[in-house]
């Protein structure tokens, strides 16, 4: 059975590839899978063999280890260009923004290049670069500057904190039902095999919030804040000792990445009467960064026909096991070249969930054959423009936010019921 990973110790950096505990086929039957899910959904990958999802993994083992004995100069070159195309459109992007007070016939150009430059410099750094160097992707360059024990990204979680729960478990679990907290971030109900409850109605709300406050929510996730809150009562005095070492360090890189943006800035700005537009230009480049890069996880993670997983379905996992769960538990974005860039290459979800420590550059390489690797299998490949991807999802948090249909019962009668249960319990916790 495949082991949550622990919290690592402070300074845990362990990039994330192919689980190595994972054989790539089984010393036992493996059980069959059933047509439909929980739900009544039909099973994707009912019709599949145990022989076909081994051959799945022999070719794609093949496959990853083609592309990585093939890693070279060219790679080497495509990323140092990005983090020198970054640096210095931010360098400038900050320099136009000492001026940003300056009116030219009621308008203020520098502000407007600034902020468009220093959100997409924001992008970049997050997506492109710091997203994929703490995978562990351009570490066999050994170059300490681009090593993913080195990097730290702007961002307010810090990347060790990250790299636990984004590499450690959610690329180990992705998609399993109570072990996957990425699925949803533990805020969202994202699937009709997830179980409904009333804290869902008010999604689609709280879904508008956690995209434009992105970066935070996200901190706060990999703090396992929720968590803390619902289980300190239990905690040993050890266990309340290593939350708040880790809350310390959040609250310490926002500090920093609040005291750059909104307070140093601005400040060199007020030599030039700038420093009001500046603090604006930089909260607005937060603002653009934090909802487009939920907007991309989103896409690569929510829309219909991507699926979920039962928690029993993995024990025993074999590796072709797991590289089937991860094309069917993500989807893609089409799009052109500088929108690939733009994602960080995370347009390409089903290729970096298979191979999260390949050279994001290559996804689009490697695609052609996954989609004929799956098509031969009956698989879907879901893909599809930003807007209907992202479109999609926004519909499905509103659907699900209500209880699944039930024959014979209206979905206003299950939540006046369960809103009834609330308030018979919540009297009974007070006493009334």
């Amino acid at each position: 059975m495949t082991l949550a990973p622990q919290r690592p110790a402070h300074g845990s950096t362990k990039p994330q590839g192919i689980n190595p505990r994972l054989r790539v086929a089984s010393d036992e039957p493996r059980p069959e899978r059933p047509a439909l899910k929980r739900s009544g959904k039909p099973n994707p990958a009912a019709h599949l063999t145990q022989q076909d999802i081994e051959g799945i993994g022999h070719e794609l083992d093949a496959l990853r280890q083609e592309v990585m004995d093939s890693r070279g100069e060219r790679d080497a070159a495509y990323i140092r260009k990005v983090i020198k195309t970054q640096r210095y459109l931010e360098m400038g992007s900050r320099a136009l923004l000492l001026f940003s007070g300056v009116k030219v016939k009621g308008f203020r150009p520098a502000w407007w290049l600034g902020t468009a430059g220093l959100s997409v410099a924001k992008i970049l750094e997050n997506m492109e670069i710091g997203h994929n160097v703490m995978h562990g992707q351009w570490d066999w360059m050994r170059d300490p500057k681009i090593h993913s024990t080195a990097w730290e990204w702007d961002n307010a979680s810090p990347a060790s904190q990250w790299k636990h729960s984004h590499n450690e478990i959610h690329h180990t679990f992705t998609n399993v039902l109570g072990r996957d907290n990425d699925l949803g971030y533990g805020i969202l109900r994202v699937d009709e095999d997830q179980k409904w409850s009333l804290f869902y109605l008010f999604q689609p709300i709280w879904h508008v919030g956690n995209a434009l406050l992105f970066e935070y929510s996200i901190a706060a996730y990999d703090l396992e804040l929720g968590k803390y809150m619902a289980t300190k009562h239990r905690m040993s005095d050890e266990q309340k000792a290593e939350f708040r070492k880790n809350a310390d360090e959040v609250v310490t890189k926002i500090k920093r990445q609040a005291t750059k943006d909104y307070l140093v800035h601005p400040a060199l700005s007020a030599v030039t009467g700038s420093a009001r537009t500046t603090l604006t230009a930089n909260v607005v480049a937060n603002l653009v960064r934090n909802l487009w890069t939920n907007t991309v996880i989103i896409c690569g993670h929510f829309p219909p026909d991507i699926s979920t997983f039962e928690k029993t379905s993995i024990d025993g996992e074999t590796r072709g096991e797991w590289y089937l769960r991860q094309m069917l538990g993500s989807g893609n974005i089409s799009g052109t070249k500088a929108m690939h860039v733009m994602t960080g290459n995370l347009s390409h979800q089903i290729e970096h969930h298979l191979f999260p420590d390949m050279p994001s550059n290559r996804y689009a390489e490697i695609a052609p054959r996954i989609r004929d690797l799956m098509q031969r299998h009956d698989l879907p490949y879901v893909t599809g423009s930003l807007w209907k991807q992202a479109g999609s999802v926004y519909v499905k948090v509103v659907q699900l936010s209500l209880p699944n249909k039930v024959e014979g019962r209206r979905r206003r009668d299950i939540v006046k019921l369960e809103m009834t249960k609330a308030w018979r319990k919540k009297k009974r916790k007070l006493g009334l």
